[in-house]
Formats: C-alpha cells, sequence, structure tokens
C-alpha cells in the first residue's frame, strides 16, 4: 500500500474558497444596489460554492496563489450570472454601478485568493510543527535477562545420556568377590 500524504490545509482551503464566493457575490451586488434574491438561484449559488470548494480542496495545485485567483474569479463571474439570470437590476447608473463593480470584484478576488493562500501555508507550517512533538516516540524494549534454571523435577538431556552410559554390570548383591 502506497503512503499517502495529504495537504492539511486542503479543507481549510476549500472551506474558504466555497464560503468567499457567494459572500463576495452577495455584497458586490448589494452595494450597487441588487435586490436580495431568493429561490432556485440561491440553491444555484450553494451549488457553485460548494463545487468550487470541493475543487479547492482536492486539486493538487490549488495551493499555487493563481489558482486560487482563478478559481476565485470564476466564481464571480459565475455568480454575476447567475444574480443577472434571476432579473437582479442594477441600480439607475448601471454603468458606473459597473465601472465600480469590476475593480471591486478584481480587488476582492486578488485579496481573498493572497488570504486564502497564506492561510494554507501558515496551516502547513503550524501542523507539520505539531505533527513532530505529537509523533509517538519509539521506545526499544528493555533487554531481558536469561533466568538460570534452578531446580527441576526432572533430569536434564545431559543427565539421561550419562546415565545410559553408565554400566550397571557388576558382582551380585548378595555375594563376595
Amino acid at each position: 500500500m502506497t503512503d499517502v500524504r495529504r495537504d492539511p490545509a486542503a479543507l481549510l482551503r476549500g472551506a474558504a474558497v466555497g464560503l468567499l464566493t457567494p459572500a463576495l457575490a452577495f455584497a458586490a451586488h448589494g452595494a450597487a444596489g441588487g435586490a436580495l434574491v431568493g429561490g432556485a438561484v440561491l440553491v444555484q449559488l450553494a451549488v457553485l460554492a460548494l463545487t468550487l470548494g470541493a475543487v479547492a480542496a482536492t486539486a493538487h495545485a490549488a495551493g499555487r496563489t493563481w489558482v486560487l485567483w482563478v478559481l476565485l474569479g470564476t466564481g464571480q463571474l459565475l455568480s454575476h450570472l447567475l444574480l443577472t439570470s434571476a432579473g437582479h437590476l442594477h441600480g439607475v447608473d448601471a454603468v458606473r454601478s459597473g465601472a465600480v463593480m469590476l475593480p471591486a470584484h478584481a480587488a476582492a478576488v486578488w485579496l481573498g485568493a493572497l488570504l486564502i493562500a497564506g492561510g494554507a501555508r501558515l496551516c502547513s507550517v503550524v501542523s507539520s510543527a505539531v505533527r513532530v512533538p505529537a509523533a509517538p516516540a519509539h521506545v526499544l524494549p528493555a533487554p531481558e535477562t536469561p533466568r538460570a534454571v534452578v531446580g527441576s523435577d526432572q533430569p536434564t538431556q545431559s543427565a539421561r545420556f550419562l546415565a545410559a552410559t553408565i554400566s550397571h554390570r557388576g558382582p551380585p548383591v548378595g555375594t563376595t568377590a
């Protein structure tokens, strides 16, 4: 069986991407004057957030900052499309609102990716520092001294061989030689 090492920050990274995607979308569209949505759009945003979080938690390259930028940027673009498909309209001045919203989304994605990548690196460092002292110590067993046999109710094998080689021939007990 192969020894698989898991990234200790993968779940943290996935949760952060999954939670940051709808939070940024709701904040940006609320700041632009958009109405609160519900129903199917809310479920679709939750599915989008779960999908992006799962990709961020399982992809090998998701620890890199540029991959987090791509994931968060894709999440913002898709969540914006979901909110506009629901009839989400911006305020009266949509051009000015869009001109403010695009840099706000870009800055939030940039900052969010940096924070998530920094948090993942910090989590990796802390977990490796905690893993070293928490590892079980390999204690060698105490050497056992051989115990001497003091006595036994049966003769040893060498005593049996010696007894078998001794001749029992001799004159009868009652006669003198």
